[in-house]
């Protein structure tokens, strides 16, 4: 990928980035937060919530990390790797995650859910074996409206027994 930023051409800059595993170059306006940039380029699965970095629904992995989209500059993200929800599993093939949050009835609106599955899966990749407590402190950034969050921590739990026994 390019080391600095493409030329800005009416008000827009180009950046590259690797979204779900694949090299984009993106236009993005100058003060364009992350999360819309995504949006405006198709990436549907993080939600506008609150827009002020409170409620998680904006979550996306920027270089494996959760980041509240709608707080991260998009510019920020030239050069890196951005994974969204759509770039984790599918509905014909499912990330352990995404199968663990349905069976669980995990799963009620579903507004949360995208950012919840990845701040779940960022605990998971540095902690397998979770307890309760380290699952409920890496969901504490994610609002949920619908529920008091026992079946996302079932979900968690289940999925990471899921990813365990997989290797």
């Amino acid at each position: 990928m390019k080391n600095s930023l493409l030329a800005a051409d009416k008000g827009f800059f180009g950046i590259s980035a690797a979204v779900n595993g694949e090299k984009k170059e993106l236009s993005v306006r100058n003060a364009e937060s992350l999360l819309d940039a995504l949006r405006r380029h198709g990436w549907k699965g993080a939600k506008k919530g609150c827009d002020t970095g409170d409620c998680g629904s904006c979550a996306v992995l920027l270089n494996g990390k959760p980041v509240l989209g709608c707080l991260v500059p998009a510019v920020a993200a030239h050069g890196g790797e951005i994974t969204t929800i759509e770039g984790l599993g599918s509905v014909h093939n499912p990330h352990p995650l995404q199968q663990a949050f349905v069976e669980a009835g995990a799963v009620q609106c579903g507004f949360c859910i995208p950012g919840m599955i990845l701040s779940s899966k960022y605990l998971l990749d540095r902690i397998p074996d979770p307890t309760e407590a380290e699952i409920r402190k890496a969901l504490d950034g994610n609002l949920c409206r619908c529920t008091g969050y026992v079946k996302q921590v079932e979900a968690v739990k289940n999925a990471a027994k899921r990813l365990k026994s997989r290797g």
